[in-house]
């Protein structure tokens, strides 16, 4: 695959400026960059969705398959089962049908070469899906992803998790010679992460992997492609995402020092020439030489170059307007289904007290994301109740981000609460919003960047109770982090989600509901500890 001349700009947004990268055939490759740098629209482009600027795009002709972030699926597919979704991701029975009607038609027109190509393409396709090992490939892939209890499901029952993992094991089962994978990991429990990474090693096919999970790229790629936010440019390093982190922080070093002994040098240029600008006419030598230093001042200022943007360490005013209560929430006797077969609660209870944090475990559709709907009120129990204590504001970041307004801007969703538009400005920039960047449309955003927005405009509520529902899955590693310091100096209550044990300990759980998949047990609660935690991820059965 090689790419060469790369331009992309949308107005006065630049997202690709000349860019040239060439990668080999089964290449493993960890497209990394900050959030909002170009990564989702890189593949994109690869795939004829978006149309650059200018390009000279050289791709095998190889069929690729595609796992989004955020998994949409079409009314029809809606009403398939498990099974069905997964397996038409090597559609061959449609395809035996077209090849047999290409065949009636062959006999009844026998000199055709247009239907002998059309046969022979359609027979190539077939063939690329492996049909020898087409049974065995879908009953590993689904046992392996821990989707046998979903097979009989449709596909619009499951949770955001579930149909996730069901999507992932679709895109592997299609064998498809190029898989572009856009945040793979954000709903996988380790067994099942194990499960994939050793997949995707020994995959037959080059890969492309967008995702802030850098133990997942480490284990996996073998090239890390850089998207450099500042320059717009992009760059091949040979190495896995550690690697990668070496090289570049050693190039920064260089760079930097570069830029400062330029800015030295500048100075010293701008110095002279403002004293041949001063000098007397009749010091015409020292007027002469100043002429020929503004011109190179001018080279040095072009070859100058920018820093790489940092991360600003801000602390965030966590403060709620107004203390709770004590005993901020209270469930009691919890019960709830989606249906008479499945229970999802039974006769749940527990209690927190204000300012503690508390982390609900468990595995993909066990129901954590239906507990905190409940808790908010956008699910109702069939029985017990949920009870609030006294001046509980609740503030609720769920995984869709429902709460944006994708058709205004970042300050038009802001702009509800009594904030100026000054107040707003600072807020934002401690979500890495700056200038002009408060004027976009939500719907232009990256996930990572709508992720923030939403994460700002939960704040901006000042609420005394967070719940917060996969907070980091859409975030870079140095957004995580600024986010996790300032949760953990947040004062109020928080209810978190999270597959990411690194956010868990960051934040200073407290407290663990670990809700088992087997429903027959019971839901218990354990003191934190992250040995705990990691253990739970390994073996969630041992644990209730």
């Amino acid at each position: 695959m090689k790419v060469s001349h790369l331009t992309l700009a949308y107005g006065s947004k630049v997202v690709y400026d000349n860019c040239d990268f060439i990668l080999e055939d089964r290449d493993k490759v960890g497209i990394v960059g900050v959030n909002g740098a170009g990564k989702t629209t890189l593949l994109r482009i690869m795939m004829d969705e978006v149309e650059p600027d200018h390009a000279e795009i050289d791709m095998p002709a190889l069929r690729y398959a595609y796992l989004p972030q955020q998994i949409a699926t079409s009314p029809r597919d809606q009403e398939k089962t498990v099974w069905q979704y997964v397996s038409e991701g090597r559609p061959v029975d449609s395809l035996q049908e077209k090849l047999n009607a290409e065949y009636e038609k062959l006999a009844k027109y026998p000199d055709s070469q247009a239907i002998t190509n059309r046969i022979n393409e359609i027979q190539d396709l077939m063939d690329s899906y492996d049909l020898a090992n087409l049974e065995y490939d879908l009953l590993k892939i689904t046992e392996e992803m821990k989707l046998d209890e979903l097979l009989e499901r449709k596909m619009k029952d499951l949770s955001g998790g579930q149909k996730s993992k069901v999507a992932f094991a679709r895109v592997l089962f299609e064998n498809a010679g190029l898989l572009l994978l856009d945040e793979p990991t954000n709903h996988l429990d380790v067994e099942t992460k194990e499960f994939v990474e050793n997949y995707l090693r020994n995959y037959n096919g080059t890969v492309l992997i967008i995702s802030h999970d850098q133990p997942f790229l480490d284990k996996i790629t073998n090239k890390t492609l850089f998207i450099n936010k500042v320059t717009h440019k992009t760059k091949v390093y040979n190495g896995n995402y550690s690697a990668f982190r070496r090289l570049y922080a050693e190039e920064k070093a260089a760079e930097d020092q570069r830029i400062t002994n330029q800015e030295r040098e500048i100075k010293r240029i701008e110095e002279f020439v403002e004293r041949a600008r001063n000098a007397k006419r009749s010091n015409t030598a020292l007027i002469k030489q100043g002429h020929v230093r503004e011109k190179m001042l001018a080279k040095k200022l072009a070859e100058l170059g920018e820093r790489e943007a940092e991360y600003k360490k801000v602390v965030i005013d966590m403060t709620p307007k107004r203390e709770c209560g004590k005993t901020p929430l209270e469930v009691q006797n919890l019960c709830f289904s989606y249906d008479e077969n499945k229970t999802i609660y039974d006769k749940l209870s527990f209690s927190l007290t204000r300012g503690e944090k508390f982390l609900v475990c468990g595995e993909n559709g066990v129901g954590k994301s239906t507990l905190l709907k409940l808790i908010v009120g956008e699910l109702q129990p069939k029985d017990g109740s949920v009870i609030f204590g006294h001046n509980v504001d609740m503030a609720y970041y769920a995984q869709e981000l429902e709460i944006l307004d994708e058709k205004r801007t970042i300050l038009e969703n802001l702009s509800s609460y009594d904030y100026t538009e000054t107040e707003i400005r600072s807020l934002l920039s401690n979500f890495l919003f700056y200038d002009d960047d408060i004027y976009k449309k939500v719907g232009v955003l990256s996930p990572g960047e709508k992720a923030r927005v939403a994460l700002a405009k939960i704040l901006s509520q000042k609420p005394n109770f967070i719940l917060l529902d996969e907070p980091t899955n859409h975030l870079d590693p140095e957004t995580q982090k600024i986010i996790g310091e300032n949760f953990k100096e947040f004062p109020g209550t928080l209810i978190v989600v999270s597959h990411n044990p690194s956010f868990v300990e960051q934040v200073g759980i407290t407290r663990m509901l670990v809700v088992p998949a087997d429903k027959s047990k019971l839901c218990i609660i354990k003191n934190y500890s992250r040995e705990l935690l990691d253990y739970y991820y390994y073996l969630n059965s041992s644990l209730v």
